[in-house]
């Protein structure tokens, strides 16, 4: 037996019965990674409110439920690790995609970075894109700017029609 729970920031939520492993469904047009520095989170929260569409947050620490995308959505994740590579994508956001139904239904991907990276800028992006087959749609740089949201909005927009 599931549980469905409204949420607007994360679409329809379920969580699963008590005898599931822990987890929450998610509608949510956006999926995303922010660790507790919190920048990819409150990007997020601006494009979401711009484009008036649900997001949700995949978890920060290994206890909380797993997330579970039931519809196409779009990552937003930073990169890690000064971008060198090994440990560029966040362990959570491997985790998540390693779960097949998950990388199934990702459609793009926008990724923040650190310029001071160099060719690294993004490079979390760059990976994911290449391993899921998807498009990397925009690169911001750590916590991104209103142009940086406006134009993330404005591409979201076009790529969900």
């Amino acid at each position: 037996m599931s549980i469905v729970i409204a949420e607007p920031q994360l679409g329809a939520i379920t969580l699963g019965s008590s005898s599931a492993a822990a987890r929450i469904e998610t509608t949510a047009d956006l999926i995303y990674f922010s660790s507790v520095s919190g920048n990819t989170h409150r990007f997020v929260e601006k494009v979401a409110e711009r484009i008036g569409r649900p997001a949700a947050r995949i978890p920060l620490h290994p206890g909380e439920p797993h997330l579970k995308a039931t519809n196409p959505y779009v990552l937003v994740l930073p990169t890690y690790g000064a971008g060198e590579g090994p440990g560029a994508v966040p362990k959570q956001v491997i985790k998540f995609l390693n779960d097949p139904d998950n990388r199934a239904l990702i459609r793009g991907v926008v990724v923040g970075g650190n310029t001071n990276f160099g060719k690294a800028y993004g490079l979390a992006g760059d990976i994911i894109a290449a391993k899921t087959g998807v498009p990397c749609l925009y690169r911001f740089e750590v916590f991104g700017t209103q142009d940086d949201v406006e134009a993330v909005g404005a591409g979201l927009e076009r790529f969900w029609q």
